[in-house]
């Protein structure tokens, strides 16, 4: 059997190209997909409990297990290790499309596979600390960091639509309190309110 395996990390990703590259690949070398397995889901996610679990549990001696590239198995040395061994001592073998690999249940499979595991891993803390290192400068040289905070607008609150009721009730010297719970908000969501419209 051979088994296709598609993973994005988010629902703004597409799985589409993976699906294409895979298609394309097996055009190319007479193979025909019997499953396709996609998910969303963060690779940093327990392989157990994602759809890839089930389907290494159910890999037979001669499977193949193809994907675009060995990342999108898992995003951490220790569990593309675990992963890739599961599949070596099933005798299933491993093939990805991007980086070429073609993993059985040989040495030079089980060595290539600790080498691109340790360095992808390695890839990925130095992209980590790239990151950690220009948001530390860009905050040294007194750059604002995050999302600018815009002014608080009627809309972002419940009482939107609601200004003339809230003046005609302050006017008749209700209490802030008593507007609150008519309204059903909070004190300080009237409080912000208030604030905005006076």
């Amino acid at each position: 059997m051979t088994y296709a395996y598609i993973r994005v990390s988010s629902d703004r990703q597409t799985v589409e190209n993976q699906r294409f590259e895979i298609e394309n690949f097996c055009k190319n070398n007479s193979l025909t997909i019997d499953g396709w397995i996609e998910e969303t889901i963060s690779g940093t996610k327990e392989y157990k409990k994602r759809k890839l679990g089930k389907l290494l549990h159910r890999l037979k001696k001669g499977d193949i297990l193809i994907c675009s590239e060995i990342s999108r198995l898992g995003r951490n040395l220790f569990m593309i290790m675990d992963i890739l061994n599961i599949c070596l001592s099933k005798e299933a073998r491993v093939w990805t499309i991007k980086d070429s690999y073609r993993l059985g249940d040989d040495l030079q499979s089980k060595i290539l596979a600790f080498a691109f595991g340790l360095s992808a891993e390695i890839e990925r803390k130095l992209i980590s600390q790239r990151t950690i290192e220009a948001l530390q400068r860009k905050k040294a040289e007194g750059i604002k960091l995050g999302r600018p905070k815009g002014k608080a607008t009627i809309e972002q609150y419940k009482l939107n639509n609601k200004k003339e009721l809230v003046l005609s009730l302050l006017k008749a010297n209700m209490s802030k309190t008593d507007i609150a719970k008519r309204l059903k908000v909070s004190r300080a969501t009237l409080d912000r309110f208030i604030k905005i419209i006076s």
